[in-house]
């Protein structure tokens, strides 16, 4: 069974068999992704995502390739996105609130004999928050919290989608508008898009957002070539829908993979 979390009555949920279902929670964001592109591009990806995760999971049902079935829950569209707070239109989940609210969902599945559940992490800051409730959920509850990404940006069939010489492409960049662009090319107004750059790399040599030593990032760290805050890295102008096309096909497909990991852990622990 491959269904929607939302579309079950309590009696069809009474029936569902716990001990063999995933149930995955999308978790969305609403901060800003430069000029270009909409407040909720993390929660319109994970939509789109869950919708081509269905479709290819259902073939594998078909195929009878599935050791399980798999319920999706809404999309949370709120994350932890302090770092896009100076943004206008940019709303963020404190982290203690946002670890409350996932901890209570997953407690709420567990009342009802749900033991397995993935969260689909659809915006890079949520991940932090994410790996903590995990461990202590399974540590509290017993419940198995998995950690699926949502998007395969170190492929290689991604990355030949990047325009040349927009190698430090980031939030808000090419890539993700272009997976916006592949749901609704309306949301996207490239007229007005403009590339960013992480101020204090380029200030600081070797000190970095990510590596041994770094320092955390802000939206306002990211600058146009005028030195004015923009909040995204990267050029977005090279943005199609058809790159999009090819990065959420992708990702599902690495995302689906992960799933028939997960439902195949879950049938040997049953052994």
């Amino acid at each position: 069974m491959i269904r929607e979390y939302w579309e079950l009555s309590r009696l069809q949920m009474e029936q569902v068999d716990k001990e063999n279902t995933l149930v995955i929670v999308p978790l969305g964001a609403l901060e800003q992704h430069g000029n270009q592109a909409p407040l909720g591009t993390d929660s319109i990806i994970a939509d789109e995502m869950k919708k081509r995760m269905m479709e290819k999971l259902s073939i594998e049902e078909t195929e009878s390739n599935l050791s399980g079935s798999v319920l999706f829950f809404p999309t949370i569209p709120v994350g932890y996105s302090v770092e896009h707070l100076s943004f206008c239109g940019s709303i963020s989940f404190k982290p203690q609130t946002y670890y409350n609210v996932i901890y209570d969902i997953v407690e709420s599945l567990s009342r009802h004999g749900f033991n397995h559940v993935a969260l689909l992490i659809c915006h890079g800051g949520n991940r932090a928050t994410a790996e903590i409730v995990s461990r202590q959920i399974r540590r509290d509850l017993g419940v198995y919290v998995y950690l699926i990404a949502s998007g395969a940006f170190s492929d290689p069939e991604v990355k030949k989608t990047i325009t040349p010489g927009n190698e430090a492409d980031f939030h808000g960049g090419e890539m993700e508008t272009a997976m916006v662009m592949a749901r609704d090319e309306s949301l996207v107004d490239l007229s007005v898009s403009q590339k960013g750059t992480h101020s204090i790399s380029q200030k600081a040599g070797r000190l970095n957002f990510f590596g041994s030593t770094s320092l955390p990032w802000m939206g306002e760290d990211f600058v146009t070539d005028e030195g004015n805050p923009i909040g995204i890295g990267g050029d977005p102008s090279g943005a199609t829908s058809e790159k999009g096309e090819i990065i959420l096909d992708v990702s599902a497909r690495e995302a689906v993979e992960g799933v028939v990991r997960i439902l195949e852990f879950m049938a040997d622990k049953k052994i």
